[in-house]
């Protein structure tokens, strides 16, 4: 592990708290398998919340030959357009972006799943919801 990872305490310097989860496709929910397919960011502190997607289509259908790629791209996508806010993200759209999150990485037995939340630091957490997306999906 890298020495930025340690952080005493008092030295975050101008680093912001982020939380962050991985979004999961499970094409048979019954089996339990899954691939890594896009990354959800929190930043409490700058009012932040963004996801990027990328979604594997050999890996996907080498769990499900069957697979609804269609259908796992529009879900994606849609979690894209509620962290984006406006009129893409539909009801949620007058919700916080705490909120917005928070709804994201509820539990749910659907083929995209949110893995568990980690937290970090980060002075701008848009890059790191590309810097997540290369090294924990890509």
């Amino acid at each position: 592990m890298s020495e930025r990872h340690f952080i005493k305490a008092g030295q975050g310097g101008d680093r912001d708290v982020f939380e962050y989860a991985v979004l999961r496709v499970v094409p048979r929910v019954e089996r339990g398998e899954c691939i890594n397919a896009g990354v959800l960011v929190y930043c409490r502190a700058k009012a932040f919340v963004g996801a990027r997607t990328h979604l594997d289509e050999a890996r996907l259908l080498a769990l499900d030959p069957m697979a609804d790629v269609a259908g796992v791209r529009a879900a994606l996508r849609a979690v894209e357009g509620v962290c984006a806010g406006g009129e893409a993200a539909g009801q949620a759209a007058r919700d916080d972006a705490g909120r917005r999150f928070r709804w994201l990485i509820a539990p749910r037995s659907t083929v995209v799943q949110p893995g568990p939340v980690h937290t970090g630091l980060t002075a701008d957490p848009a890059t790191e919801v590309e810097r997540l997306l290369d090294l924990l999906v890509r």
